[in-house]
């Protein structure tokens, strides 16, 4: 591999890892949006609260993640795709909602649940982007031009 292919490599790279980002915050919004409506203003305890919030938030970020981050246009695969994604979702809700059970136990208001939720959420960020880019969403590598626009 050439010094030019491992910069341009690189650099596909680092505009993934910014639009990930992106797809992040925008995931963020959805999900405290959402987890606020439901604990704050529906009056949800914060783990139904939280476990709602971030069902109904997963499926806008993966598409997201899938088409914009990535630039996946081919159909779904259940297996490669779906599956591995919604388990690492799974790990984060039982991360989140332990963090907001107990924040909810202790604090018991709207803030303290959605700082735990986000506390969870960060704790894997980077380990959800080494997935998507590692495993998920790998042919979209041999996509990667070596060549830098």
């Amino acid at each position: 591999m050439s010094v030019g292919s491992v910069i341009a490599r690189a650099w596909a790279l680092r505009h993934r890892l910014v639009r990930f980002a992106g797809v992040s915050v925008v995931g963020v919004f959805i999900t405290q949006a959402l987890l606020i409506l439901f604990n704050a203003g529906l009056d949800w305890a914060g783990v139904p609260a939280n476990i709602a919030a971030t069902s109904i938030a997963a499926i806008p970020i993966f598409l997201m993640h899938r088409t914009w981050v990535w630039g996946v246009t081919r159909s779904h695969s259940v297996g490669r795709e779906i599956v591995p994604f919604w388990s690492y979702t799974l790990l984060g809700l039982a991360v989140s909602t332990a963090f907001v059970a107990v924040a909810d136990s202790q604090w018991g208001s709207t803030l303290a649940v959605s700082l735990a939720n986000l506390t969870g959420w960060v704790l894997l960020w980077f380990g959800k982007f080494v997935l998507l880019e590692r495993f998920l969403f790998r042919e979209a590598d041999d996509e990667l031009s070596p060549t830098v626009a």
